[in-house]
């Protein structure tokens, strides 16, 4: 578990030419001492109460100033009711499109008095020990779950913890979410290879059926690529569904069984951009040039994306973060429990990575392609 917060030290070391000094701060016992009044009234004064009179008011201001007495940010959060503390539940919050996530969070929780709180599963034993005891309104205000679709028994103890829930880039009934359609997106980016002329189109994904998947979001796009295959007239060939381990190796290692095939795929769609990133490096390894030899699409439209030039169906990855956090501040605010439910839009973006087939000596072209849409 990681934190982002503020701290709040009760003492202070300087350190000066070498030498250290403990500078001890005054607390609220010092106040009330100096000012003759209890511990209470003191924290009646902090916290704004009008049930102090102006006199004893006076006294108290007077002495917080004199002790430059600095009240602990925790204490006074819980005094009122709340943590001001945001948890996120994220697995493998370094990779790109959590960390793009993140930023959305935090760049609205940055201009509040709310802290961020970061839990990360990378497994399913981690998975297991944060759902067994998962931070409730003595810790938190709200949680996000990112890219985590709670199973029956997760959502029973979510809906338990007693604050507001949202999900990212997941989906459950009980829960308020906000997430793009990757069944539509998985759609786009076969039509995308369809158009160019491609028949034989293959998908490189993580393993489907993994126990340790986090989400459905493989699942889903390759259900949209299925869709648009079928839609087109085509059988779904089993050869060229691949799916592996989490990784670019894997995703290498993959490429490189679908390229030598007797009858290889001509269009590869990715189900995240850094698994494009690895089949375009294993296909050039093995001597194929994208895109004349080759085509890839990638998901997600990562910052590396743009800069390699991969075409790939861009997902707003920031803003899922920043409406989800958004939606959470107004449910811990909001005593509704209206479900909310949004989908933010997705689009294709084309770059250099893919082309018309050329086995068919197809005469769709990239204008083709663009004039019928």
């Amino acid at each position: 578990m990681y934190q982002w917060n503020r701290f709040h030290l009760e003492e202070t070391t300087l350190c000066t030419q070498g030498m250290q000094y403990n500078v001890a701060k005054a607390t609220i016992r010092d106040v009330a001492k100096q000012a003759g009044v209890g511990v209470g009234t003191v924290s009646r004064v902090i916290n704004a109460s009008s049930a102090v009179s102006p006199e004893t008011r006076q006294r108290v201001l007077v002495a917080i100033e004199e002790l430059d007495y600095r009240p602990n940010p925790s204490a006074q959060r819980l005094s009122r009711g709340r943590t001001h503390t945001i948890g996120v539940i994220a697995p493998f919050f370094i990779a790109d499109s959590y960390i793009h996530r993140l930023r959305g969070i935090q760049s609205l929780l940055e201009n509040t008095e709310y802290d961020l709180v970061l839990f990360n599963v990378e497994n399913q034993t981690q998975r297991r020990r944060i759902f067994q005891n998962l931070p409730g309104s003595e810790r938190i205000d709200g949680l996000i779950l990112i890219s985590l679709t709670p199973t029956e028994p997760e959502a029973h103890k979510l809906l338990n913890i007693g604050v507001p829930v949202v999900l990212i880039d997941a989906f459950h009934p009980h829960f308020n979410y906000v997430t793009v359609d990757d069944v539509a997106g998985g759609e786009l980016a076969a039509q995308h290879l369809l158009y160019l002329g491609h028949t034989k189109i293959a998908f490189v994904s993580d393993f489907i059926d993994d126990p340790d998947a986090f989400n459905s979001s493989n699942r889903d796009r390759l259900a949209g690529y299925q869709i648009a295959l079928t839609d087109a007239g085509m059988a779904i060939d089993v050869p060229y569904l691949a799916h592996g381990q989490l990784g670019a190796q894997s995703a290498k290692a993959l490429t490189r069984q679908l390229l030598s095939l007797q009858d290889p795929p001509t269009a590869i769609f990715a189900a995240n951009d850094l698994k494009a990133i690895a089949v375009i490096s294993a296909a050039e390894e093995m001597g194929f040039h994208v895109p004349d030899e080759l085509s890839v699409i990638g998901y997600d439209d990562i910052e590396i994306a743009d800069y390699l030039n991969l075409t790939t169906i861009r997902q707003p990855l920031f803003d899922t973060g920043l409406e989800g956090v958004k939606l959470l501040l107004n449910l811990i605010d909001d005593v509704e429990k209206t479900t909310y439910q949004t989908l933010l839009p997705i689009e294709l973006v084309i770059r250099q990575t893919t082309a018309p087939v050329r086995a068919h000596n197809s005469s769709v072209t990239e204008l083709d392609y663009l004039r019928s849409h």
